[in-house]
């Protein structure tokens, strides 16, 4: 008798919800560990793997080709590596016990039922929307490549008309730039008194000054009550004309399918996963902008809806389905932006965040410039650090400026995701030539200053506590040259250059002195100075530059954008 044939061996299913950043991820990836898995691909819109954080730029023309936006194909996926894509279809419901997927077909309305041996969802985050908003009224947001093409429909009928953006954060200022860059008549309203939110409110106020004096008018500190056919209707009774209004006001996570199917929500709002993105269900892995990450600093649960993260998420979810071992590092939520050729950069927590969670913390501005000042193109930057009293450890940085900031930024937070300390910074061995950097690079000098708080070398104030301080009867001496003078002067000062402190320190014997110069640098040369002649004197961080910056931020918070904000954009 001859033996029984073996049965056939049937492939392993893998269906993956979303197709763009972190389920396109996941699926390539996983095809790459394993050829003979079946994997299918389901998304609810027209395009796969596309360039979703360069779809402003082509509204101002500055990616010109729509196409070149759209990376991946479904076919060309499918020949490459011989996945099941399926565009314009929506995953309506999963059954866990039998382990299917519901997925209708928005063509036809046809509902198929998908058997999975693993699930990735990667649904992303759903833009927040006004609301009351009229029928027929031109609001639009942009997430997908079918949204950015309603918008360049809109904008082909308004070619020069009025815009208005609600939201200032990432999405709101690239928006913003591209469509006064456009040519439209555009005004940003924002809630908050002050734009990107993932900033200090002394790193913003020059951003949005930036931004008015590119051509886009602020409306801060006001909320949209109402959206018409041709107008929006702000909070304080202002209406602002509207050919095209953008709605973005930030995004929620997309959990709708997951909660329905009983899998466990964060108290973020995101999907709850452990390490290797498995959901509450060992057979169901969550990717993306709907899952709550551990946040780098203390570990608690927070969302970060960027496309480097959810890449990385993808491939730690193919890792793990495929029997490799995958660990998911905490979220740092290192970002950068473009606003009007200003590149804005942050890391980690802000100072306000760290104040709020109960963190004493050291703060260190320093405003550099971007490589050696005797090497032509030199351009300013601002920096900020915000580092852990009593460890030392390095919480958060933000950055500002036309050159360089990417590379500082990213060096500040590969020195996070280390552990290093503030200090530290010092010790950093970095790339120098004068077209490039310093001989002490900007990250370096901020090791240096760290250092010098830490072991009590140098004491300081910040802009918003110098109030206080004077209140207290300090003393405030300018100790800039004379022709840096003309920049302006904080109220109550006196001026009185470094090289006269040694005749004139004893007028100030038995008060607190507070110094202060252009960044922070020749007032710690003055700090020493006085402190070795036996005074109780502390350094104003950032020195007048930061001051003045706060300065305006409390002017915009206060609803004190003034004309220049509106006279920008008209």
């Amino acid at each position: 008798m001859l033996p029984l044939s073996p049965a056939p061996h049937s492939p392993r299913v893998t269906v993956v919800i979303g197709g763009v950043a972190g389920g396109m991820s996941a699926a390539t990836r996983l095809r790459r560990l394993d050829e003979e898995r079946e994997i299918i691909v389901v998304e609810r819109s027209s395009a796969v793997s596309f360039a979703n954080c360069g779809l402003p730029y082509h509204v101002s023309g500055v990616i010109a080709e729509r196409d070149a936006l759209s990376l991946q194909t479904p076919e060309r996926l499918g020949e490459r590596f011989r996945l099941d894509v399926r565009v314009r279809h929506e995953a309506i419901a999963i059954d866990r016990a039998a382990r299917t997927v519901a997925v209708r077909s928005l063509m036809t309305g046809v509902v198929d039922t998908l058997h999975y041996d693993e699930l990735v969802l990667a649904p992303g985050a759903a833009p927040r929307r006004p609301r009351d908003v009229a029928t027929g009224a031109p609001l639009h947001t942009l997430r997908t490549l079918d949204d950015l093409d309603r918008i360049m429909d809109r904008l082909d009928d308004a070619p020069a008309g009025d815009a208005v953006v609600i939201g200032g954060g990432y999405i709101g200022l690239e928006m913003a730039d591209n469509l006064a860059r456009r040519g439209l008549a555009t005004t940003l309203v924002q809630r908050g008194g002050q734009v990107l939110g993932s900033l200090d409110e002394e790193m913003a106020a020059p951003v949005a000054d930036h931004l008015a004096a590119h051509g886009v008018a602020l409306r801060l500190g006001r909320t949209v009550d109402h959206v018409a056919t041709d107008h929006v209707r702000l909070d304080d009774g202002t209406r602002l004309a509207a050919d095209l209004v953008v709605a973005a006001m930030g995004v929620v996570p997309e959990t709708g399918l997951a909660a329905a199917a009983g899998l466990a929500i964060g108290p973020s709002g995101g999907i709850v996963v452990d390490r290797s993105h498995r959901t509450s269900d060992p057979a169901i892995f969550a990717v993306g902008d709907a899952v709550e990450q551990r946040d780098a600093v203390d570990g608690g649960p927070r969302l970060v809806p960027l496309a480097g993260l959810a890449n990385r998420h993808g491939r730690a979810a193919a890792d793990a389905i495929a029997g490799r071992v995958a660990s998911a590092r905490p979220a740092l939520g290192t970002a950068i932006i473009d606003v009007a050729g200003l590149a804005v950069a942050s890391v980690g927590w802000t100072e306000r965040t760290a104040r709020e969670r109960g963190r004493a913390v050291r703060v260190i501005h320093s405003h550099p410039l971007s490589h050696a000042g005797y090497y032509p193109g030199a351009s300013p930057m601002s920096l900020k650090l915000v580092v852990d009293a009593a460890s030392d450890l390095i919480l958060g940085a933000q950055a500002v400026g036309t050159d360089g900031v990417d590379k500082r930024i990213d060096v500040l937070a590969a020195a996070m995701g280390a552990g290093m300390t503030a200090s530290s910074l010092a010790e950093l061995e970095l790339a120098y030539a004068p077209q490039f950097g310093h001989a002490k690079d900007p990250v370096n000098q901020l090791g240096y200053i760290a250092e010098n708080l830490a072991t009590g070398i140098d004491r300081v104030v910040q802009w918003h506590e110098l109030d206080a301080v004077l209140e207290e009867g300090a003393a405030l001496l300018d100790v800039r040259a004379e022709a840096q003078l003309a920049e302006g002067r904080i109220p109550g000062s006196r001026w009185l250059p470094v090289e006269r402190l040694r005749e004139t320190h004893a007028e100030f014997a038995g008060r607190r002195v507070v110094v202060q110069c252009r960044v922070g640098q020749g007032a710690h040369t003055a700090a020493r100075l006085l402190a070795s002649l036996g005074h109780d004197v502390v350094n104003l961080d950032g020195g007048f530059l930061t001051w003045r910056d706060g300065m305006r931020a409390r002017e915009l918070a206060a609803g004190e954008a003034s004309d220049r904000d509106r006279a920008a954009a008209a």
